[in-house]
């Protein structure tokens, strides 16, 4: 059900743009309302080229300057849970706009679209993206569409994704593995249990190796990265009177970019070579990229201070085509997807003035 169906004023503060953004309701799969009200608004704008794909919006400067910045957000949020409409809260002296996609990431497309509107002559040429289905299958993600479908519109020299960040730069990211390893046995009546072979008593070592794990802290760019591998889920039996045949744990793997997919795979043939693995998730992290010359002018400009991103996120697609990205946006990822999702207003204050430093070449905050 869409809360509010009013066309977007790109003037309001970006504190009011975010409500606007939020109390309209997309999440993923219902995207079409949102990404029609943001091409709406763009559209009256004589500086931006806009383009649109699916669900999908890309609005670009074409004033032909040397360097150009590639800014993205994604317009889907998870599902809701009586989170919506927007309300401001305050809590320990801190105001808070409260409700879904306030953190992840509407909070950073309104300042996105906000600066998309009133920077007529950044001190680069820039390309704008919104897109959908981030939150899903990685193969609906709307910029992985994108990419394919428009290849030549990933023409740039630097990204930045909105994603949470608390208004701190966070250099690439980690990679993400997901494994099934598996155990067999031989079924058997429980009652005569010596007869069958226990597939879930095989699995105690697959558990020991885990617990007894140590993970890496892998420099990167001058950023450390901290790895992480950790039992997700585990299944197997077949009845309360029955010595079960398989067990399957589901193990994940998040790993410093410093190490490809496939190394990552390996890795996991080293610690489990001796079980059945199967591989149901990969995805490639991303270096941080901070020695590209626009990264440094850019960390400069909102701080001087750059942290690794220990999750996964779309900067990864950028590094893949070549180009250094980093997350930069309001909010703390610690209540994404929360029930009580909500952003500190400060943050998308903050954000926004680093931003407009930046792209206006105003210097250092």
């Amino acid at each position: 059900m869409q809360i509010s169906s009013v066309p977007l004023d790109l003037t309001a503060s970006s504190i009011d743009l975010t409500r606007q953004l939020c109390d309209i309701e997309s999440v993923s799969g219902d995207e079409r309302t949102l990404a029609d009200a943001i091409e709406s608004a763009l559209a009256e704008l004589p500086h931006l080229e806009v383009i649109r794909d699916g669900d999908a919006i890309v609005a670009r400067t074409n004033l032909g300057r040397g360097r150009r910045a590639l800014i993205a957000g994604h317009i889907d949020t998870v599902p809701l849970n009586d989170n919506l409409p927007t309300r401001f809260e305050e809590h320990d002296g801190i105001r808070y706009l409260w409700g879904r996609g306030t953190v992840d990431m509407k909070a950073g497309v309104a300042v996105q679209l906000k600066l998309a509107a009133e920077l007529t002559d950044p001190s680069v040429d820039v390309t704008w993206m919104w897109y959908d289905h981030e939150e899903v299958n990685a193969e609906l993600n709307g910029l992985g569409r994108l990419a394919r479908n428009r290849p030549d519109l990933f023409v740039g020299d630097f990204g930045i994704l909105g994603e949470p960040s608390n208004g701190v730069v966070e250099g690439g990211c980690n990679g993400n593995l997901r494994v099934e390893v598996r155990t067999y046995g031989l079924r058997a009546h429980s009652a005569r249990g010596w007869v069958g072979d226990n597939a879930i008593h095989k699995a105690a070592p697959i558990l020991d190796i885990l617990a007894g794990y140590q993970a890496r802290e892998v420099e990167v760019d001058g950023l450390v990265y901290k790895e992480g591998l950790n039992a997700v889920g585990i299944s197997g039996g077949v009845a309360g009177n029955i010595i079960p045949d398989e067990c399957m744990v589901h193990i994940n793997y998040r790993f410093a970019p410093s190490r490809s997919s496939q190394e990552a795979i390996v890795h996991m043939h080293e610690l489990f070579g001796d079980y059945e693995i199967t591989v149901v998730d990969r995805a490639d992290g991303a270096r941080p990229g901070l020695d590209a010359p626009l990264a440094q002018e850019f960390v400069a400009a909102v701080g001087g201070v750059a942290k690794p991103k220990y999750g996964w996120t779309d900067v990864a697609r950028f590094s893949a085509m070549g180009i250094p990205a980093v997350n930069y946006g309001p909010g703390d990822p610690l209540k994404a997807h929360a029930d009580d999702e909500r952003v500190d207003v400060e943050q998308i204050i903050a954000v926004e003035e680093g931003l407009r430093a930046w792209l206006t070449g105003s210097g250092a905050r």
